[in-house]
C-alpha cells in the first residue's frame, strides 16, 4: 500500500498538482456508496478544509456512483478523481503523434461514457414530480443525446485507430520479411528504456526524470559489432494498476512488444520496490499474449548503486544484466547478448559469390553476421551465420 500511494504521489507530480496529505483506510471490501467508510469520508472533508485542497484523488477506480457520491459529500470547491482519471489526464499531456494523442482520447471516452448520467444528475431530479411529459425530462434526453455523442467519438476514433494499425502493421511485417532481429525494450514507467535507446542509436527521443515522459513507440535501426542490423523499439511504461481502458486503446503500439523477437525487459535498480515493479511489468505482459517471447532483465542506473547492493540483486536475479544507460556502464555486455540472441536461429552457410553479385555481399554484411571473407578468382568466399528466411538467397552459390 506504501510504494503504492507513494507512486500516487509521484504521479499527482507529474500532473502539476502537490500532495498536502494522504490518508488510509482498511476495509475487507469496497464500501459500494463511497468506496470508503462514511468516517473517512468525513475526515477527508475535514482534511481539505483544513490544507485548503481542491483536489482529492483515490488510488483505485471509483465506480461512478462512488465518484458522485464522494463529490456530493465534499466541499463545493473539491474534485474528486481515482488513479485511472489521473494517469489519463498525464497521458494526454505527453501524447505527441497524431496516434498517440487518439489512442488516449478513445480511452478518455471510453472511461466518460458510464459516468455521464452523474453529470445530469440535477436535471434528471427535476422530472421526478411525475405530471404530463414527466416521462421526457430534459436530463434524460440531455444524458441520451451525450450517450450518442460519446459512442459516435468512440466508433470515429477507433476507426482512424485502424487505419493508422493497418500502416503500422504494413511496416512491421516489412520488417519481419527483412529477418532483422525485432528487440522490444519495455518495463516500468521511468525505468530508463529511452536513455538505453538514446546511448545505442542516438535516437533523441524525450528522456526525462518523470512518470509516463514516453508514450509513442519509437523504431530505430542499430548494428550489432558483428555488422548485422537489428531494430530496438521503444514502448510506452507499464506501471502497477495500469488501467484496462489504456490497455485497450493503446493496442497498435502494444503489438510493437507482442510482435518482437526478443524483449528487453528494462527495471530501474535504483527503486527500492523493484520486485514489485517486476511483477507488474510480467503481469501485464502476460497480458498482452507477450509473457512468451525471449527476455532478457536488465537492471539500468546501476551508477546510483554501491557493490553491495549490486551482489544483493545478483544474487536474486542470477541471470539479469546490470547497465548505467547514462554513463555506459555494462553496455557492451548487453550488446554481446542481443548479439547472441541474434545468433541463435542462424544458419551456418559458406559461399562463393560471384563479383558481379556486388549486393548479395553487401546484403550479407547488413543482415548477416560474418565470419570470414576472402577475395578469390571466382568471387567472395564467405563464411556468414545467416537468418533462415535468407538461406534461399545463397543457396545457389553454396560450397558443398
Amino acid at each position: 500500500m506504501e510504494s503504492s500511494l507513494a507512486e500516487l504521489a509521484r504521479l499527482v507530480e507529474t500532473d502539476g498538482a502537490c500532495t498536502v496529505a494522504q490518508t488510509t483506510q482498511v476495509l475487507d471490501a469496497p464500501n459500494p456508496r463511497y468506496f470508503v467508510g462514511k468516517g473517512k469520508v468525513d475526515e477527508i472533508v475535514e482534511l481539505c478544509q483544513a490544507m485548503d485542497a481542491d483536489l482529492v484523488v483515490f488510488d483505485d477506480e471509483l465506480t461512478p456512483s462512488q465518484q458522485s457520491n464522494l463529490e456530493k459529500a465534499m466541499p463545493r470547491q473539491v474534485k474528486v478523481i481515482d488513479r485511472t482519471a489521473l494517469i489519463l489526464d498525464i497521458f494526454a499531456l505527453h501524447a505527441t503523434t497524431a496516434e498517440g494523442r487518439l489512442q488516449v482520447r478513445l480511452a478518455q471516452n471510453q472511461y466518460l461514457l458510464p459516468r455521464l448520467r452523474g453529470m445530469w444528475a440535477h436535471l434528471a431530479s427535476n422530472r421526478m414530480g411525475g405530471g404530463v411529459g414527466s416521462r421526457f425530462g430534459e436530463g434524460e434526453s440531455q444524458l441520451e443525446v451525450d450517450r450518442r455523442i460519446v459512442r459516435k467519438r468512440i466508433t470515429s476514433i477507433k476507426r482512424e485507430l485502424e487505419h493508422l494499425a493497418r500502416v503500422r502493421n504494413l511496416q512491421r511485417e516489412n520488417r519481419q520479411s527483412s529477418g532483422m532481429l525485432k528487440v522490444a525494450l519495455a518495463g516500468y514507467t521511468n525505468a530508463g528504456k529511452s536513455s538505453l535507446l538514446n546511448r545505442l542509436t542516438d535516437a533523441d527521443v524525450l528522456s526525462y526524470d518523470k512518470l509516463f515522459a514516453t508514450l509513442d513507440s519509437t523504431t530505430r535501426k542499430y548494428t550489432l559489432p558483428n555488422g548485422r542490423q537489428i531494430t530496438l523499439t521503444d514502448t510506452v511504461g507499464f506501471i502497477q494498476k495500469l488501467p484496462t481502458t489504456l490497455i485497450e486503446a493503446f493496442q497498435s503500439t502494444l503489438d510493437e512488444i507482442r510482435g518482437a523477437d526478443l524483449i528487453l525487459h528494462v527495471v530501474d535498480s535504483s527503486t527500492p520496490v523493484l520486485g514489485e515493479q517486476i511483477e507488474a511489468v510480467e503481469e501485464i505482459l502476460e497480458q498482452i499474449q507477450a509473457h512468451s517471447i525471449p527476455a532478457i532483465l536488465v537492471f539500468n542506473k546501476c551508477d546510483l548503486l554501491d557493490p553491495a547492493r549490486i551482489s544483493q540483486i545478483t544474487l536474486r536475479y542470477p541471470h539479469a544484466l546490470f547497465i548505467s544507460a547514462q554513463t555506459g556502464w555494462g553496455v557492451d555486455n548487453l550488446i554481446a547478448a542481443i548479439s547472441r540472441a541474434a545468433s541463435s536461429a542462424d544458419v551456418p552457410l559458406e559461399v562463393v559469390i560471384p563479383y558481379q553479385r556486388g549486393d548479395l555481399v553487401s546484403f550479407a554484411h547488413e543482415r548477416c553476421a560474418i565470419v570470414s571473407e576472402a577475395h578469390e578468382a571466382e568471387g567472395t568466399r564467405l563464411v556468414l551465420l545467416a537468418h533462415k528466411n535468407f538461406v534461399s538467397a545463397f543457396k545457389p552459390f553454396v560450397v558443398e
